[in-house]
């Protein structure tokens, strides 16, 4: 699947809700169905600056297929599953893919809007890191 393909099948899981209290529940279920990051990744060099709760983030790349795995974590509940949908997204496509996409369904599923301005700066700190291992990997290959 692209990942416009992955992100309109989030904005139409998100239109299943009409309360946004039933969407912070979903987005927790999100968080808390994604797999623990190994412990050897929660170090300083895989937290995300930016975010007010922690967040660690690993990228793995693979030399042979030029895709992008993402893991993470987060001590936060809601941030977990912030983090879990951009995994989901953004995880198992090139660099190229992730440099040029364009994250619509953010704003699409009002995820902006209701969002504490820490936590907003947060998902772009998350953003932005995602897109820097991809142009890393990218200049290395």
């Amino acid at each position: 699947m692209t990942i416009n393909e992955i992100q309109d099948e989030v904005i139409e899981e998100f239109s299943d809700f009409t309360d946004w209290m039933d969407k912070y529940q979903y987005l927790i279920d999100l968080g808390n169905e994604q797999a623990p990051l190994d412990e050897k990744y929660k170090n300083e060099s895989n937290l995300i600056d930016g975010c007010q709760s922690r967040v660690w983030l690993q990228a793995d790349y693979d030399k042979d297929t030029r895709l992008i795995t993402f893991s993470a974590e987060s001590d936060a509940l809601i941030v977990k599953g912030i983090v879990a949908l951009l995994i989901r997204i953004l995880s198992g496509h090139t660099p190229e893919e992730i440099l040029e996409s364009e994250l619509y369904f953010i704003e699409q599923i009002g995820l902006k809007e209701h969002l504490s301005p820490t936590r907003s700066n947060g998902l772009l700190a998350m953003v932005k890191q995602m897109r820097m291992y991809a142009l890393a990997f990218k200049m290395k290959s």
